[in-house]
């Protein structure tokens, strides 16, 4: 019996196709870099109306957010991160696309039980993880600093 499953691993290995390993890092790398320029683009947008570079980083997060969710919306954005790999999923839009994604296939249910109920099905234990994270290390600055 473990001569066989040797021998089948073996022979499955052989078959296999090789990936493409070199053409799919210079893919993550030109699609999340073209992400990541996008961001900077909406980022100065919001500098040149004014706003400090703290302050241009939430809207331009929201509108990311915003692209990444309707691309998705429209099936653009799963043909780009099959594409891309994690240089399209890493990303902030990646993000949206994990919320988006759960809902779109539900939304045969309706807005309430099938989108409003999947949406946050993926980025609901990622939000609730940061923000007990982001509690806990507060709480440690605040023991070690003393500053809020």
């Amino acid at each position: 019996m473990g001569l066989q499953q040797t021998r089948y691993q073996q022979l499955s290995k052989e078959k296999m196709p090789k990936r493409p390993v070199l053409r799919n890092l210079l893919w993550a790398f030109m699609i999340g870099g073209a992400i990541c320029l996008a961001g900077q683009f909406v980022q100065l947008f919001f500098m040149h109306q004014g706003m400090s570079v703290k302050e241009a980083a939430s809207p331009t997060t929201v509108v990311m957010v915003g692209i990444g969710a309707v691309l998705t919306g429209a099936g653009l954005y799963d043909r780009l991160v099959k594409r891309a790999g994690m240089g399209g999923t890493l990303p902030i839009t990646g993000f949206a696309n994990a919320m988006v994604a759960p809902a779109m296939e539900f939304r045969a249910e309706g807005l309430i039980m099938g989108v409003g109920a999947r949406l946050f099905t993926v980025a609901g234990p990622v939000l609730a993880y940061g923000m007990a994270a982001a509690f806990v290390v507060s709480a440690v600055r605040y023991l070690v600093t003393g500053v809020a």
